[in-house]
């Protein structure tokens, strides 16, 4: 993919082509500005099922953006609607465990079919799936990717960034996007801080097929050691995200198949019928991580190297999806006014409009787990009192419903399905 010399005339410099990342380099590419994406990993890579087994609940509003850039159709035999959410605060050890409890909540794609021209709550993609996709996509359109490779450093003048390869090569832009993770070379080289903390959990991944038909309801339980989400797949599959400790997260990962059903079995129940794992098990240690500021002179930072949150209600993705949708068209609407793409005044318009958004969304992530990772009788009340007085409260079930399709708020026009 890489020839010999640096490509020239670049107007954005994207490290990291993961989902974020080749996202932001479809927008500004369709746009007419010229992105180059750096990666460690080649695409084929990334697309194999052995790469990342993880699934994402892609709210309706970041879908519509991938509709919008042209990528939907290629998306759309992989996407479960998701129709029904339900949460419920459950008992050790789980789903398996006596009657339903009385505290829960039901979401529905019903109550806002009138607000969200019949979306359903979200759609659920595995990430190699939306992966393959988006390389297909960045390929077909012509976008220059050097993979693998590396950043090594990156120096921010007054004109330009300077992007140094491991290999020696040079790339010079008006900005370069920091969009290659938690421990982003960009967000380091500008010196920009990050502020946060482990939690004392793994969180375990596996796919399973299921015997009953899931039609399209997602199942969360919160349990003391940490939440328990089924969430559906095509092919009547479904994605299990499994929160433990450290400890049993790793005796998990490395136990016998029968073992680990049994243990599965325990959580789950039999109201979908048998369980069959398919495929790896894979772990991932679960942490908070937020960048001190989004922007910095000629850098901007997108996706984990921005905003690395808990996986709890699977919105981390969706923020950095978002932030795809702001940068680009911030930085498409400065072109077009002839402005200098880079600059600070630019950057900070992109700051502005998704830093309220993340630390907030963040915060509550953070929150949200305290307070149901835990055993805790009084706050096991408090929770249920509040999950139960939603659940009655119409208004409430719809915003929270809305908000996590994506749609509330200063919506980007990607977001809104429109073009830049």
């Amino acid at each position: 993919m890489a020839g010999a010399d640096a490509p020239k005339d670049i107007d954005v410099i994207i490290a990291g082509a993961g989902i974020a990342g080749a996202t932001l380099a479809l927008a500004l590419n369709q746009a007419g500005l010229k992105p180059v994406l750096i990666d460690p990993v080649v695409f084929d890579a990334q697309v194999a099922p052995t790469f990342d087994g993880r699934a994402s609940a892609i709210a309706y509003a970041a879908f519509r953006q991938w509709r919008a850039l042209g990528v939907g159709a290629a998306l759309e035999p992989h996407a479960q609607r998701i129709e029904q959410i339900l949460v419920t605060d459950g008992q050790t050890p789980g789903a398996a465990a006596g009657g339903p409890s009385p505290f829960f909540l039901r979401f529905d794609s019903a109550e806002i079919a009138d607000s969200s021209d019949g979306e359903p709550l979200g759609y659920l993609l595995e990430n190699r799936h939306i992966r393959a996709a988006l390389a297909k996509a960045v390929m077909d359109a012509g976008i220059e990717v050097l993979a693998p490779a590396k950043v090594a450093r990156a120096a921010f003048g007054p004109r330009e960034a300077v992007v140094t390869l491991a290999d020696g090569r040079e790339l010079r832009a008006p900005v370069a996007v920091g969009a290659e993770g938690r421990g982003s070379v960009i967000r380091i080289e500008a010196g920009i801080g990050a502020v946060g903390w482990d939690y004392p959990q793994t969180g375990v991944v596996a796919t399973v097929r299921l015997e009953k038909p899931h039609e399209g309801v997602a199942h969360e339980y919160f349990l003391p050691g940490g939440p328990f989400a089924i969430l559906p797949l095509t092919d009547n599959r479904a994605s299990l995200v499994w929160t433990e400790s450290r400890g049993r997260g790793e005796a998990l990962k490395s136990a016998r198949p029968e073992v680990f059903h049994t243990h599965l079995m325990r959580r789950f129940g039999d109201f979908l019928g048998e369980v069959t794992v398919e495929g790896p098990v894979f772990t991932y240690p679960l942490s908070l991580q937020l960048a001190e500021r989004f922007v910095a002179p000629r850098a901007a930072l997108l996706g984990d190297a921005a905003h690395g949150v808990h996986p709890i209600a699977g919105q981390g993705l969706n923020l950095g999806l978002k932030g795809a949708a702001a940068l680009a068209e911030t930085l498409v609407e400065a072109m077009r006014l002839g402005e200098d793409i880079g600059s600070e005044v630019v950057l900070e318009r992109y700051a502005a409009w998704r830093r309220f958004d993340t630390v907030t969304l963040s915060a509550g992530m953070d929150a949200f787990v305290r307070l149901f990772s835990n055993d805790n009788p009084l706050l096991r009340l408090a929770r249920g009192a509040g999950m139960a007085a939603v659940n009655r409260i119409g208004p409430a079930r719809r915003f929270f419903m809305t908000e996590a399709g994506g749609a509330v708020g200063d919506l980007p026009r990607l977001l809104r399905g429109e073009a830049l």
